[in-house]
C-alpha cells in the first residue's frame, strides 16, 4: 500500500459518494452463556439500557458504536477511563458477533499474530507495537507510529450472517443524533458493502479524540471493522497527532484486502446445545433444518408506522424540518417560527423487568387503569451549550412503554436554540399517553 497520500478527502469519496441513512439497531451480547442459554432478563435489562439511551443523549456512542466496534470496543481502556457508564452497556468481549441473534457466543481461535500479519502488511510503513500476540481471538489491537505520532488501531472480524442486522453495520448514522465530519457508504464490485466514517471517540467533544472508521459486510455474511485514533489509545491518552495515520482511502483498502478470507474461515460457526453447527444462512429458528436454535424473536413495532404516527400526534403550528429513526425510535425536529426543537420517541413492548429501574425513583405518578407516568426536565448531556431535555414516560401493567423527549434544540450536540422545547410537557404526556402505541403493527 502506498504512504499516506494527499488530501484526507480524496479518492474515496468520489468513489463512493456519501449517503446519510439510518442508525443501526444492533447492540453487542457478552459472550456469557446464560444470555444465550435462557438469561432473556438480563439481556433486556441491557438492551434497555441501549434503548435508554437512544431516548436521551447518547445514541451515538450506543447505536452506532463511535465509540468502538459495535458499542464495544476492541481497543484497550485508557488508565484513566471507567470501564462503563451509564450511557452505554457494558463492553462486550471481543470475541462476539456484534449482530444479534446471528453469531452464537464461542471461542474464536484465530492467531493473533496472524490478523496482526495482515494488518502490517495492508497499511503503510511504520513501527507496530501489538498486544497479545501469543494468543488467540478474532481481533487484534496495537499501535502504530509513522514518526507523526503514535495511533491506537483495531481490527475485529465476526461473523454478520445475512439480512438486515448486518447491513445496519455499515450504513451511515443519522447525523440528527451522531456528529461526525464525513462518512461515505458504498457498494463494492463482488457486491460487499463498505461504510467510512471519520468521526470522534466522544461525539460531543469533537476537540478530543479522533475516531475513523471503516466496515466491510462481505456478501457472505462476514464482517471486518477497522477503527483507528490520533492517540495512542482509545480513552485516556493525549492526543499525539492532528489526524490519525491512514486515509479513508487507505482505510478502504485495508478491510477489502484479500487477506481476511483465510482468517473468516477460522472463526466459529453457530454453535447449538445440542452440538449442531452452521455457517450464514445454514438455519434460521429453532427445529430449522439443521437444528439450530436461535434465540427468541425481537418484537418491536414498524418504524414507519412509529414516525408517522409520532407525526398525526404533534400539536398544530409546528412545521417538521427533518425526520428519521428505525424500528421502535423515530425523531422529528419541529420548528414554531421560535426556533428548532428535536422530538423523539420510544415504543418499546415487553418492558415489565425493567420497569422498577424506570420508575423506581422521582415523581411518579399511577393512573387509574395502572399505566404510570414519569414526568422529567434536566440538562442536555451530549455537550449543546444551554440545551434541556423534557420527558415523559409511560408504561403499561402489562410493559409497554412509551417515552417521549424533547430539547429546546435541533440536535442535541449543537447550542440552544430557543429557551425552551416547542412541545410543552402537557403535550409530550398527551403523545405518550395516546392509544394510538398500542394498535401499532408489531413485526
Amino acid at each position: 500500500m502506498p504512504q499516506n497520500e494527499g488530501p484526507q478527502h480524496e479518492g474515496f469519496e468520489d468513489e463512493l459518494g456519501a449517503i446519510l441513512r439510518r442508525t443501526g439497531d444492533g447492540f453487542a451480547a457478552d459472550d456469557r452463556r446464560e444470555l444465550v442459554e435462557g438469561g432473556l432478563r438480563r439481556g433486556r435489562r441491557r438492551l434497555f439500557r441501549r434503548r435508554l439511551a437512544m431516548t436521551g443523549g447518547v445514541l451515538a456512542l450506543v447505536a452506532v458504536g463511535v465509540g468502538g466496534a459495535y458499542g464495544g470496543s476492541l481497543l484497550p481502556l485508557g488508565a484513566d477511563a471507567p470501564n462503563t457508564s451509564v450511557a452505554a452497556p457494558p463492553r462486550p468481549t471481543a470475541t462476539t458477533d456484534p449482530v444479534p441473534g446471528r453469531q452464537k457466543p464461542g471461542d474464536a481461535t484465530i492467531p493473533v499474530k496472524d490478523i496482526a500479519a495482515a494488518l502490517k502488511t495492508n497499511t503503510p510503513d511504520g513501527a507496530w507495537q501489538f498486544d497479545n500476540l501469543d494468543g488467540k481471538g478474532q481481533s487484534v489491537t496495537g499501535v502504530f507510529d509513522d514518526g507523526n505520532g503514535k495511533a491506537a488501531v483495531s481490527v475485529g472480524l465476526f461473523r454478520a450472517g445475512n439480512g438486515e442486522a448486518g447491513e445496519d453495520q455499515v450504513a451511515c448514522p443519522d447525523k440528527v443524533a451522531v456528529p461526525y465530519d464525513r462518512c461515505v457508504e458504498g457498494k463494492e464490485a463482488d457486491g460487499s458493502r463498505i461504510m467510512v466514517l471519520q468521526g470522534y471517540e466522544y461525539p460531543d467533544k469533537r476537540e478530543e479524540t479522533k475516531q475513523w472508521r471503516a466496515v466491510l459486510l462481505t456478501q457472505d455474511g462476514f464482517l471486518i471493522d477497522a477503527s483507528e485514533y490520533n492517540a495512542a489509545a482509545e480513552k485516556g491518552a493525549p492526543i499525539s497527532r492532528e489526524n490519525p495515520p491512514f486515509t479513508l482511502t487507505q482505510l478502504k483498502e485495508l478491510v477489502t484486502a484479500p487477506d481476511w478470507g483465510p482468517l473468516f474461515a477460522q472463526l466459529p460457526q453457530y454453535v447449538d446445545r445440542s452440538g449442531g453447527a452452521g455457517g450464514p444462512g445454514s438455519g434460521t429458528g429453532k427445529g430449522g433444518p439443521d437444528g439450530q436454535d436461535t434465540p427468541p424473536r425481537h418484537v418491536e413495532p414498524s418504524g414507519d408506522a412509529v414516525r408517522s404516527t409520532l407525526r398525526s400526534l404533534l400539536p398544530k403550528g409546528l412545521k417538521v424540518t427533518d425526520k428519521g429513526g428505525e424500528g421502535q425510535y423515530a425523531y422529528v425536529v419541529v420548528d414554531d417560527g421560535k426556533g428548532k426543537s428535536l422530538v423523539q420517541i420510544n415504543v418499546q413492548p415487553n418492558m415489565s423487568d425493567v420497569a422498577g429501574d424506570l420508575f423506581g425513583s422521582g415523581e411518579v405518578t399511577t393512573l387509574p387503569d395502572g399505566r404510570r407516568v414519569k414526568l422529567t426536565q434536566q440538562p442536555g448531556e451530549k455537550g449543546g451549550e444551554g440545551v434541556v431535555w423534557w420527558t415523559a414516560d409511560t408504561m403499561t401493567p402489562e410493559g409497554f412503554r412509551v417515552v417521549v423527549s424533547a430539547f429546546n434544540a435541533g440536535t442535541q450536540h449543537e447550542a440552544a436554540t430557543r429557551a425552551e422545547p416547542a412541545l410543552t410537557m402537557r403535550q409530550l404526556k398527551a403523545i405518550a399517553l395516546s392509544a394510538k402505541w398500542q394498535k401499532l403493527p408489531m413485526k
